[in-house]
């Protein structure tokens, strides 16, 4: 399986994530913002943290619209996976591959901690290597996390079990704890925490690996 990770002016996990890709097996390929084309036969885009554009406008609006765009939408629309990670998942909002906006963190302050994540469903190629309800140790690093979406969207994403994962306490204001939301066909995921962070228990936890090889499983069987 091969994986594309973009790097954007600013993005500051692109290493992290495709190290994080290949230790599920993946093969990983690079791919710059400016980019018109993904390379051939990507299974999966990543869309790293960090501060894309220095966050000016809104944290991943001028992304969005980076040549690179096109083609992740055209990924997605085809049935692609589709991983947004902290700042990607504010890019791939932007780019309206899954529904809300992160705005501001509740606390008008900037986030750097480890948190406890639950496993809200664990139906989608990303989240079977978990069990429902189970509990992960996962960073989070960020400003404006704070998932907003009105009450029909919730309503929604409750009805369709599309919310990935959920804070168990809520350090941002999110709407439902939301800390991780999934797409119709279940093959976009967005999430404010890093599991890329978490491949490595000399990094304080391995709880983000059941997330990447899962997604290989998944894909594999797909």
């Amino acid at each position: 399986m091969k994986a594309a990770v973009v790097t954007f002016p600013g993005s500051n996990c692109d290493r992290d994530l495709a190290v994080a890709f290949e230790g599920a097996g993946f093969e990983v390929a690079r791919v710059w913002h400016k980019d018109t084309e993904l390379p051939g036969g990507v299974d999966v885009v990543g869309i790293p943290g960090g501060f894309s554009f220095g966050d000016y406008l809104r944290c991943g609006a001028i992304a969005a619209q980076s040549p690179i765009g096109r083609a992740i939408r055209a990924h997605a629309d085809r049935g692609g996976f589709v991983l947004g990670i902290c700042n990607g998942f504010q890019v791939i909002t932007e780019m309206g591959l899954l529904p809300g906006a992160l705005m501001r963190n509740a606390t008008l302050k900037f986030l750097c901690r480890t948190v406890t994540l639950r496993v809200a469903t664990t139906d989608s190629a990303y989240t079977s290597g978990y069990a429902k309800g189970q509990a992960l140790q996962i960073p989070i690093a960020h400003h404006d996390g704070n998932y907003t979406i009105d009450a029909e969207g919730l309503a929604r994403l409750q009805g369709e079990g599309r919310i990935a994962f959920t804070y168990e306490q809520n350090p941002n204001g999110s709407a439902a704890d939301i800390a991780g939301v999934l797409s119709e066909n279940r093959r976009v995921l967005g999430m404010m925490p890093h599991p890329e962070r978490a491949t490595d228990g000399a990094l304080g936890s391995e709880d983000g690996r059941p997330l990447f090889a899962a997604l290989m499983g998944g894909m594999a069987l797909a």
